[in-house]
């Protein structure tokens, strides 16, 4: 699944890639995955790719038309959220001051935003040569095809999704907080505002374990199940221990762990294609993924907890003092 480092990359990439960009046509091809019906999907098409940012795990391609045939200075601009955040309420206030409307065609009454999750399997393929073969819908992995024109020249975004159970959720909204998901996030863990005070109040309210609190994304934004076996590893933390339980240098030392996990991994997916980035994960794993391997801080081997639909991987010698989780949710050792 995608997380917060791999979605700060993939918008580094459409930043880099489509800023500026007309989606000339966007395709549906699985009725499931849009969950909007107004504004119209269709809506988009003759809009420019103003901004590209990002609510947690949610990706959020803001669409507009300037009044501008060459948005590349907007573009640019859009980089820095409060240049464009102005840019945007200039063009609200342009657009509430006119006159009549057709004194002011090529404005609209503000940008609609394009947001997608990519949920467990989904994915984006970048095309800058896009294949003419004829899409149906319902078949193949893509849920949705997005077409650009960037300076005459073709490109296309292809939103995918493997596996049989469909997961994935396009949007088409004027306001982020017209989607659920992103109006009940809790805070950023690498927001300027998210200190240690704000998650030990987490903390304190919590009832559960730290896995389960860590991947809660009304609780803490971003985290899945792969940085959560990491944060709670780099914090030496049982999965299963009670979050109201930690004392204050417990609490430091998750703070810490979240930062210093999710830093790296948002600086290791910087400037790399959409294509790589889900290497570029793997690769930086030390306890997920690796049940059976050695652990690299000590050497003792990585074990697992399976649950119905999924599984965490820790180091016993590192976040249990050696002793082996149950295989089960009821696993009586917490720290």
């Amino acid at each position: 699944m995608p997380e917060l480092p791999e979605v700060a990359g993939l918008i580094g990439f459409l930043q880099t890639n489509l800023l500026g960009a007309m989606l000339t046509r966007m395709q549906v091809l699985s009725s499931a995955a849009l969950k909007t019906a107004d504004p119209s999907y269709a809506d988009l098409q003759g809009l420019r790719l103003a901004a590209v940012t990002r609510h947690g795990k949610f990706v959020d391609m803001s669409l507009t038309a300037l009044g501008s045939p060459d948005l590349h200075g907007a573009a640019a601009a859009a980089a820095d959220t409060e240049a464009y955040g102005a840019a945007v309420a200039e063009t609200e206030a342009h657009a509430s001051t006119a006159a009549d409307t057709e004194a002011h065609a090529d404005w609209t009454p503000g940008p609609l935003h394009l947001i997608f999750h990519l949920a467990k399997a989904g994915w984006v393929r970048y095309f800058e040569t896009p294949s003419n073969a004829v899409l149906h819908p319902g078949k193949g992995p893509i849920a949705a095809r997005l077409t650009f024109d960037q300076d005459s020249a073709v490109r296309s975004l292809d939103l995918t999704e493997a596996g049989t159970r469909k997961s994935l959720a396009v949007y088409v909204v004027r306001s982020p907080s017209d989607v659920p998901g992103i109006a009940a996030l809790g805070p950023d863990p690498l927001s300027a505002d998210f200190g240690v005070p704000e998650l030990a109040g987490i903390l304190a309210a919590g009832s559960g374990q730290l896995k389960g609190l860590l991947r809660n994304q009304r609780v803490i934004a971003g985290i899945g199940n792969a940085y959560s076996d990491e944060i709670l590893h780099a914090a030496r933390l049982s999965p299963f221990a009670i979050a109201r339980s930690l004392d204050e240098p417990a609490v430091r030392a998750l703070y810490d762990a979240i930062g210093n996990v999710l830093g790296a991994a948002v600086k290791s997916a910087e400037g790399k294609p959409a294509s790589a980035l889900k290497d570029t994960k793997r690769a930086s794993m030390r306890v997920h993924g690796r049940t059976g391997q050695a652990c690299p801080v000590c050497g003792d081997e990585v074990r697992e907890v399976s649950f119905a639909d999924t599984s965490l991987q820790y180091c016993p010698t590192c976040q249990t003092g050696g002793k082996i989780l149950a295989d089960r949710r009821t696993s009586k050792f917490l720290k």
